[in-house]
């Protein structure tokens, strides 16, 4: 056996699946009944299909821990190619931090938990317990590599193994929820501001709520560089909770669009602060 296959069926052994990897560190291309994803693709894509394929078709999606189909003839065919070994970090309960150059390592050792990390060519590979959605460039010479991805077998590392931290899923969210750059286009400018002629019902001073308001709106502009979406939940969840036993009305949509309008103004897009606003809203009621 090729030494890449013997690495791989160890691997497969311990609950990691793996892939081959062509020159250029790249997955092998679909056979002719998978092209253009004819056949529906893999049962681990993110649209299960119903592909039967035995070749490594289909990328990450046909990492598999299986020992007959990757000491199978059509995978030997693939390994006498291969370059190297490749893993799925979500298969294997794992999010892979790709960190690519000397400023993303030194980022990470300030902004992130310990763990099990590995070198690579350029950088090092931040290995966490846990899985998240993968995303390319979230920082500046940093990857995210989970679900839906692949990462190159470079060993198992030194350093022991964190869970997932916050501060990771908070750099994917940043990149679903943050314009990439420019002016942000919002309709809350102007908004009315909450005071006691709006909220006659509220058993609360004003002094009480703009203090939790204030609070609130800070926490969300000191995550201007990730997180303010879901700092935006949490605030409204936090001030709508503070109002669960007021007689009302108490002018909530007032505080809303004052939480909507702090996460605009740091880069979130105003439909998805409008959505994370509602929700926390909505689920400090359901608690109560």
């Amino acid at each position: 056996m090729s030494e890449h296959l013997t690495t791989a069926l160890a691997l497969a052994a311990s609950q990691i699946p793996v892939l081959p990897l062509r020159a250029d560190k790249v997955p092998f291309g679909n056979c002719r009944r998978c092209a253009d994803n004819a056949c529906g693709g893999r049962p681990n894509m993110k649209t299960p299909g119903p592909c039967l394929c035995p070749g490594p078709c289909h990328a990450w999606a046909a990492a598999t821990t299986n020992p007959n189909i990757i000491n199978s003839a059509v995978w030997r065919h693939a390994w006498r190619q291969t370059s190297a070994v490749a893993y799925h970090p979500g298969g294997a309960g794992l999010t892979v931090v790709d960190l690519d150059n000397a400023d993303a390592i030194a980022w990470a050792r300030a902004s992130l938990p310990a763990t099990t990390t590995v070198p690579t060519t350029r950088g090092e590979h931040w290995l966490y317990f846990g899985r998240m959605r993968s995303a390319n460039a979230v920082r500046p010479g940093v990857d995210i590599k989970s679900n839906m991805s692949y990462a190159r077998w470079l060993g198992f590392g030194t350093g022991t193994m964190a869970p997932l931290p916050s501060a990771v899923r908070a750099l994917v969210e940043r990149e679903e929820t943050t314009f990439p750059g420019g002016g942000v286009v919002s309709s809350v400018a102007g908004r009315a501001e909450w005071d006691r002629s709006v909220a006659t019902g509220c058993r609360h001073t004003p002094a009480y709520v703009q203090t939790g308001l204030g609070r609130g709106l800070a926490r969300i502009h000191a995550h201007a560089e990730a997180g303010a979406g879901s700092q935006a939940f949490a605030v409204a969840q936090f001030l709508a909770h503070q109002h669960t036993q007021c007689p009302g009305p108490c002018a909530l949509d007032a505080l809303g669009r004052e939480i909507v309008a702090a996460a605009v103004s740091v880069g979130v897009p105003e439909a998805y602060a409008e959505r994370a606003v509602a929700n926390g809203m909505a689920q400090a009621g359901r608690a109560a």
